[in-house]
């Protein structure tokens, strides 16, 4: 009897060696394919070519940090930790592109804020879409119990990892 099998049979809750390797295999497996950023390129392609993928992490910014409030310069160039000035320069790019508008804010008039577009709504859906459609298709042959099981498991292991990651920041910023 192995190690990890005698391990398996003394704790079934306790991960075995194996499987933790298995998963940190597949973790980089699956960031590679998605640094190549294939789902952003289709939705580019489809809605507003000529776009690139870091107008993509702009919109996403705002959509992120718009349930917060108003959306500034400043809040897109901190969420996606940039220098303000690039996030400057994207910016006026997607106004100048029709995906983004800059406006007055309301709660201050001397502020400008940055707002999405019917093209930059657009364009997140079709995101959306595609990812969408990637997943039913990788899925297509799953049971639904499997799908339910892996949807919350996936949470939840990716929930562990931004929490173990927070903590780990939080220690190095102290």
């Amino acid at each position: 009897m192995t190690a990890a099998a005698s391990t398996r049979e003394i704790d079934e809750n306790q991960p075995v060696e194996e499987d933790i390797l298995r998963i940190g295999e597949v973790m980089t497996r699956m960031r590679l394919m998605t640094g190549r950023r294939m789902i952003g390129r289709l939705a580019i392609q489809n809605v507003a070519p000529g776009l690139e993928l870091s107008n993509l992490d702009v919109l996403d910014a705002v959509r992120r940090a718009e349930t917060n409030g108003e959306v500034t310069v400043g809040t897109i160039a901190e969420v996606l930790r940039i220098d303000p000035s690039r996030a400057s320069r994207i910016v006026a790019d997607m106004v100048s592109r029709g995906v983004l508008r800059r406006k007055a804010s309301q709660a201050d008039a001397r502020r400008i804020v940055v707002v999405m577009t019917a093209l930059g709504q657009r364009l997140l859906s079709e995101i959306q879409a595609q990812k969408m459609s990637v997943i039913e298709g990788v899925v297509a042959d799953w049971p639904a119990e499997d799908i339910e099981a892996f949807s919350k498991l996936f949470n939840r292991f990716v929930g562990g990892y931004e929490e173990a990651f927070r903590g780990r920041i939080k220690e190095s910023d102290d």
